[in-house]
């Protein structure tokens, strides 16, 4: 019995271990994606102080709303799903007013209100459909949907390719990065797809809750 007791105290503390080196790797993964995140738009903010003084003003009252919800909301647990909604239509309202010949629309089906994920899931993928559909000779456009049914999340990003192909390769280390959130939140209930031709790249998430 002194064995066996024993022996349920080490595997509990085992569990503990396990449950808080997860939760410091999350928090550094989480970390990464917010400096790459304000390193870019406070560069693209500095280009517009010289060349749009006027967009360079509204690029910073918006970037304002986004930081507070990256130092207050991001800093929780978990957030509700319409509020990362909320953030991502900002960032690519950011994007918009850097670049000439850009737009996006956003389609969200579903009980979105409802869901509760944890914050600064999705940035990486729109973040890399921006940068990977930049053409400065003609339109680009990025597409997000969300779709809840039941206790499954479907996300869909997906952007044009420019019509000069570039050297870099789609994903990096933002891609990496949230394969391994991802693999340490929702073992075993998640798929991850990415499809892509000369004209579009596609990303489509799929949690089961």
């Amino acid at each position: 019995i002194e064995l066996f007791r024993r022996w349920m105290i080490y595997d509990r503390q085992i569990t503990e271990l396990e449950k808080t080196s997860m939760q410091s790797e999350l928090k550094q993964l989480k970390n990464q994606i917010n400096h790459h995140f304000m390193f870019n738009m406070l560069n693209n903010a500095n280009i517009l102080v010289k060349e749009d003084p006027d967009e360079a003003s509204r690029l910073l009252t918006k970037l304002d709303d986004m930081l507070r919800y990256q130092l207050n909301d991001s800093a929780r647990q978990e957030v509700f799903l319409s509020a990362d909604i909320h953030f991502l239509t900002g960032f690519l309202e950011l994007e918009k007013i850097r670049r000439d010949h850009f737009q996006f629309t956003m389609e969200q089906e579903g009980d979105i209100d409802s869901i509760w994920i944890q914050p600064l899931l999705f940035i990486p993928f729109v973040e890399n459909a921006v940068k990977h559909s930049f053409d400065s000779e003609h339109p680009s456009s990025v597409h997000l949907s969300f779709k809840v049914e039941e206790n499954r999340l479907e996300f869909r990003c997906e952007n044009t390719m420019p019509a000069v192909a570039v050297s870099n390769k789609v994903g990096g280390i933002g891609l990496a990065n949230i394969q391994r959130r991802l693999g340490l939140l929702y073992p075993d209930r998640y798929e991850l797809k990415q499809i892509e031709n000369e004209n579009r790249y596609m990303v489509t998430l799929c949690i089961t809750l």
